[in-house]
């Protein structure tokens, strides 16, 4: 499995400092019970989801890419994460397009360092 996670990453307020740790063993598929993952939808017809890193074990997950947009500290906190950035992208660009916004600016961060 590929992770790129995303400039601004959205991290659980508890998991700041160890924020290093926690995307480290994602990419080794390591289990993380508590850790939910927000990702880019793999279909572009939806623009997140989100789900437990346990799920990440399963053999569907063996050849995908995630682009990973938060890492929550379980169930509630993803919703509200997930929440939190739809409330960001409607207030900076005034429509929910969400997956637009994003990879606009990973593309601007990955242009400029900033």
């Amino acid at each position: 499995m590929h992770i790129e996670f995303y400039c601004d990453l959205r991290v659980s307020e508890c998991w700041q400092e160890k924020v290093e740790k926690i995307k480290r063993k994602l990419r080794s598929n390591s289990v993380l019970p508590d850790v939910f993952v927000i990702a880019l939808s793999q279909g572009e017809q939806n623009q997140l989801e989100f789900f437990s890193a346990i799920l990440m074990k399963q053999h569907v997950f063996d050849n995908s890419s995630l682009f990973v947009i938060g890492i929550a500290d379980g169930y509630d906190d993803a919703l509200y994460m997930v929440e939190d950035i739809t409330r960001t992208v409607y207030e900076k660009t005034g429509s929910a397009d969400i997956r637009r916004y994003i990879l606009a600016r990973q593309r601007e961060f990955n242009e400029t360092g900033r």
